[in-house]
């Protein structure tokens, strides 16, 4: 029995250490429960020896790829031959008492021997397999089950797991071909030889240069250009791209110069969105706020709305929320306010009150004078209820730099408090203080103005202020349009969303 699998081409599959061997049987002991094949291929590749042997013991999973032809050797016996053209008939390897297997007939349809047709003959022929054939487990400590064809024709074959039946038992599964176009299929991709297999890697890069992706795509786009579909693009078009803050949809061109005043403006500043913002002088500046006031918009809603912007802007210079949180109560900022008699003192007095209802540490400057405007009374009334303090002396404002300085001492119209030796003491403490300085509604003229400034801040338009003023931003402080309409400017809101913009030169 062992004699009938030498010369066919087996797959021994050995487990992940020794891998998968494929090659011809050569020799079968039983004694010792071996196999052998020659010329055998380890993974894929041809091994260098011309012969190896296994033990039943190493076998995982055993497959027969092709049994050789009467020509070859002993197949199903010696006066047998197996009818591929009629179903059932063939021959079948069962169990025997002893274990090693006995062969068992099947009758044919003829008594005289039936000669196998070539593999030219059976293209246009149905094909139904029906032998399955089981290797003794005396030798190959497996069961599995072969589907046989005729010579040079390729087998599949179904291993058989010994966990849900008894070792000697096989349940014969059939499978058949249902016409000769699946087997002429299945020929063409498993008739070759195993020796035929050539050894060279297949030349990707070489194949790949044969084709001309730019040819490709030009007929593409002639073929799609003449039956009016979309073009799909070429290699060389780039499709349109667009930012999260850029519009799709088109609109009509942007008017970026929406704000035009009645006198040629002395300087022009531009918004972060390229708004233009000219300045006005302090004459229309004057006027317009006059008129405001008129209309009802009253020096305290001014004040009101400049102390809210003017906050808002500090409390963002401070840091904002990774600053002022309820964490970090051990980094409490400071801010030296410095403020004059005058209704820019009032703002910033108005500024300090809100600084210090957000857990802002203000220290408020305002000298002693015996009649003060209504406006200040009114500012430091509001201011005293919060928990900011209040000097009137340079010596009782801090040795230690602060964390902002905001400085309201200068005003538009009365330039002699600049000749006040307590006005130029608080300048020479900003200046040595070496804070970042805050400027509200600073004047136009850079003689007039002691201290420096980092960052200025305008209200409704601003003044054509000097490079001493730092980088000016501007504050809405609500203003109506048809209130600059009436004093000659033809106004629309560069602010969007916010009520503090920054401003840059032109």
């Amino acid at each position: 029995m062992a004699t009938d699998w030498l010369g066919s081409i087996v797959s021994i599959n050995c487990g992940e250490s020794l891998g998968v061997y494929q090659g011809r049987v050569s020799a079968v002991d039983q004694v010792s429960q071996t196999i052998s094949l020659t010329r055998p291929f380890h993974n894929g590749v041809k091994c260098l020896v011309p012969e190896v042997t296994f033990r039943a013991g190493d076998i995982t999973e055993l497959k027969i790829l092709e049994i050789p032809g009467p020509g070859d050797s002993r197949q199903c016996g010696d006066s047998q031959h197996m009818d591929t053209a009629m179903p059932g008939v063939g021959c079948q390897v069962g169990p025997s008492q002893n274990g090693t297997g006995k062969l068992l007939k099947k009758p044919m349809s003829s008594s005289a021997p039936q000669n196998i047709p070539r593999r030219t003959d059976m293209k246009s022929q149905d094909i139904v397999i029906s032998p399955q054939q089981q290797c003794s487990k005396s030798y190959m400590d497996r069961h599995m089950e072969t589907l046989s064809q005729s010579k040079g024709f390729r087998r599949r074959h179904n291993s058989w797991s010994s966990s849900s039946r008894h070792p000697n038992q096989v349940t014969p599964k059939k499978s058949g071909l249902k016409n000769g176009q699946m087997k002429s299929k299945d020929d063409e991709c498993f008739g070759d030889d195993i020796d035929e297999i050539p050894d060279t890697d297949f030349d990707f890069e070489g194949n790949l240069a044969l084709f001309d992706k730019a040819a490709v795509f030009e007929e593409i786009e002639t073929y799609e250009r003449r039956s009016g579909t979309r073009s799909r693009g070429t290699p060389n078009e780039k499709p349109a791209r667009y930012r999260h803050d850029e519009n799709i949809l088109e609109s009509e061109p942007i008017v970026y110069r929406r704000i035009v005043v009645p006198q040629n403006p002395h300087k022009e500043f531009c918004t972060d969105s390229g708004l233009v913002v000219p300045s006005v002088s302090y004459e229309l500046h004057k006027k317009l706020l006059a008129v405001a006031e008129k209309h009802g918009l009253t020096l305290e809603r001014r004040l009101e709305m400049t102390g809210v912007c003017a906050s808002q802007m500090a409390l963002s210079l401070l840091g904002g929320p990774n600053r002022l949180n309820p964490k970090n109560v051990h980094q409490r900022p400071t801010v030296a306010l410095l403020c004059g008699p005058h209704v820019k003192g009032a703002q910033g007095i108005s500024c300090g009150r809100h600084l210090s209802n957000h857990d802002v540490h203000v220290i408020l400057f305002l000298p002693n004078f015996v009649k003060m405007l209504e406006s200040i009374t009114n500012e430091l009334n509001l201011f005293s209820k919060t928990q900011g303090q209040q000097v009137s002396s340079v010596k009782d404002l801090p040795d230690t730099p602060v964390d902002l300085v905001i400085n309201c001492l200068d005003c538009h119209e009365n330039a002699f408090l600049r000749d006040q030796p307590w006005y130029k003491a608080v300048v020479d403490w900003a200046n040595q203080n070496r804070a970042p300085v805050l400027s509200i509604d600073p004047p136009i003229s850079e003689m007039e103005l002691g201290i420096d400034a980092k960052w200025s801040l305008a209200l409704g338009l601003p003044l054509p202020l000097g490079e001493r003023a730092g980088r000016v931003y501007l504050c809405d402080i609500g203003i109506p349009q048809k209130v600059f309409q009436e004093v000659g400017i033809n106004y629309h809101s560069p602010f969007g969303c916010k009520f503090v913009i920054p401003l840059h030169s032109t």
